[in-house]
C-alpha cells in the first residue's frame, strides 16, 4: 500500500515530498493548484477541512491528515527514521519543528507576500517582515553554529525537512545568505542530497533549486 500525497510546489508541500522521499515510502503525488482554488474542491475538503496543501492519506489504514507538522510527526514515527528516539532529543526535534511552524513559516510568507509579490504596496509591513526574516535567519544561524550540524543537533531530522524548504526561498526574502554561514553551510548540505532534488520537484519540476553566490 502507498501514502497518497496531496501537494501543490510550495515550502509547506515540499516539506513532505522531500520526507516521503527520505524515508523511501511508496506514495502517489496528486496536485492540488492553489492558483486555481483546486484546495477548495469539496473531495479535497474531505481530506483537509483547512483546505490548505500538503494532505496526505495513508492507505495502509485509511488515516488523512492535514497540518504538514502533524504529517511528518505521523511519518516519523511510522518508519522510526528522521526523530531521535531518546526523550531529551525528541523533544529537542519538535521544539525546533514548532519554531519554523509557529514562526519560521508564518512569518517568511508573510515576507513573501510583502516583499516578493506586493513591493511598493505597505512600506510599513515590507520593514517588518524583512526585519523578522533577518531576525528568524539569525536564530537559525546561532542553533546551527551551536550544533554543528543540524537544528536538533547531529543528525539530520524531519526538523530541517520542515524549515529547508522555507529557507530555499531566501531570494524571495531578500536574504544574503552569506550573511548568516551556518545557514548557508547547512542549507547547501541539505539542498545537495538525492531525496531533497526529487521532493523539490514534486508535484511537478518548477526550477531548480535555488543555490546561494
Amino acid at each position: 500500500m502507498s501514502i497518497d500525497l496531496y501537494t501543490w510546489t510550495t515550502p509547506n508541500g515540499r516539506k513532505v515530498s522531500i520526507a516521503l522521499e527520505e524515508m523511501g515510502l511508496e506514495y502517489t503525488c496528486h496536485s492540488i493548484n492553489i492558483g486555481q482554488d483546486e484546495q477548495f474542491a469539496p473531495d479535497f475538503l474531505k481530506i483537509s477541512p483547512n483546505n490548505k496543501i500538503p494532505a496526505i492519506v495513508d492507505n495502509d489504514n485509511g488515516m488523512a491528515l492535514m497540518e504538514s507538522g502533524a504529517i511528518l510527526l505521523y511519518l516519523a514515527k511510522k518508519t522510526g527514521k528522521f526523530i531521535p528516539q531518546d526523550e531529551e532529543g525528541y523533544f529537542r526535534c519538535v521544539e525546533w519543528l514548532m519554531w519554523q511552524m509557529g514562526g519560521a513559516g508564518p512569518m517568511l510568507g508573510q515576507a513573501h507576500h510583502f516583499l516578493h509579490f506586493n513591493q511598493g504596496k505597505a512600506p510599513y509591513a515590507e520593514e517588518r517582515y524583512a526585519k523578522e526574516a533577518k531576525r528568524l535567519y539569525g536564530v537559525l544561524d546561532k542553533r546551527l553554529a551551536e550544533t554543528g550540524a543540524y537544528m536538533a543537533g547531529a543528525d539530520y531530522t524531519i526538523a530541517d525537512m520542515a524549515t529547508w524548504p522555507w529557507i530555499s526561498r531566501f531570494e524571495w526574502q531578500q536574504i544574503d545568505l552569506n550573511e548568516f554561514p551556518n545557514v548557508k553551510r547547512w542549507y547547501i548540505d541539505i539542498a545537495n542530497r538525492p531525496a531533497t532534488k526529487r521532493g523539490y520537484d514534486q508535484p511537478k519540476f518548477v526550477a531548480d533549486i535555488p543555490m546561494p553566490a
